[in-house]
């Protein structure tokens, strides 16, 4: 499907946010957002294919992916599974790898496991056993990324580190489930003085990990504005948004609530 020759599809607000020709502008962006992935692996002494780019298309409306689609992007990137689930419907006639990448609770494990291929955010025993025993039904695996707090802030979902070599262990008990590495979430600044530390624990982290078990060797880190010092600092996969897409109306908390404390 050539999803340029579609304009009809949008919607006054689409093209408020989107412009009149989205595949263009995704086509664009998706070249800038390469060439900086290229340089930063220059940078740190790394080949471009050592990083994976997981575009975040949440708040994207589907008609719209369908451009993002047409530019090229396999790999779709969702925060709340509700969204992810309507999309998906919508966009069954294309082949997209659906990874979930945001806090998920219990109740709607049921969802995520009939088609996400990986998900970015697990974080307690509860939600892996409450996976492995869905997907034990649905007879399939599931590459998982463990949720790691390294800002030390109390408003963000993830294990505190030193919970972290404990938790692994226990995920050795749920065969269907295949850690492939680490996820974190740095401090929401510009100021890489305060990023760069959170992206830096990680590291450090995983290479603890991997003597453990060399499998969960991944790092998932590094977003829109900061991916560039997430390669830098090692990240295996950056997920990147509204430097594809364009800026959201909605703030990142939406997308990343608050913990609750029990």
């Amino acid at each position: 499907m050539n999803a340029s020759s579609q304009p009809a599809s949008l919607t006054p607000e689409d093209v408020k946010r989107f412009g009149p020709d989205p595949l263009a502008m995704f086509s664009r962006n998706l070249a800038s957002v390469e060439e900086r992935i290229v340089q930063a692996c220059a940078r740190a002494g790394r080949p471009r294919e050592s990083v994976r780019l997981l575009p975040i298309t949440k708040t994207v409306p589907a008609n719209v992916l369908r451009f993002a689609y047409a530019a090229g992007i396999r790999d779709f990137g969702e925060n709340k599974i509700q969204e992810a689930v309507a999309k998906r419907a919508e966009l069954s006639d294309l082949a997209i790898d659906w990874c979930i990448v945001g806090h998920l609770q219990t109740n709607k494990v049921k969802y995520l496991t009939r088609f996400a291929r990986e998900f970015h955010a697990l974080d307690s025993v509860r939600l892996a056993e409450t996976l492995d025993a869905r997907l034990d039904r649905e007879d399939r695996s599931l590459d998982v990324y463990v949720q790691v707090n390294t800002s030390a802030e109390e408003s963000k979902y993830g294990l505190q580190p030193g919970e972290l070599l404990p938790y692994l262990d226990e995920l050795r008990r749920f065969p269907r489930l295949k850690p492939r590495g680490l996820m974190t979430l740095a401090v929401f600044s510009t100021d890489l003085d305060k990023v760069r530390p959170c992206f830096e624990r990680l590291r450090e982290l995983r290479d603890t990990v991997m003597r453990h078990d060399p499998a969960i060797r991944e790092l998932s880190m590094g977003m829109s504005n900061d991916f560039e010092e997430a390669i830098v600092q090692g990240a295996d996969v950056v997920r990147v948004g509204e430097a594809i897409f364009g800026k959201r109306s909605t703030p990142d908390g939406h997308y990343w609530p608050v913990a609750t404390k029990p």
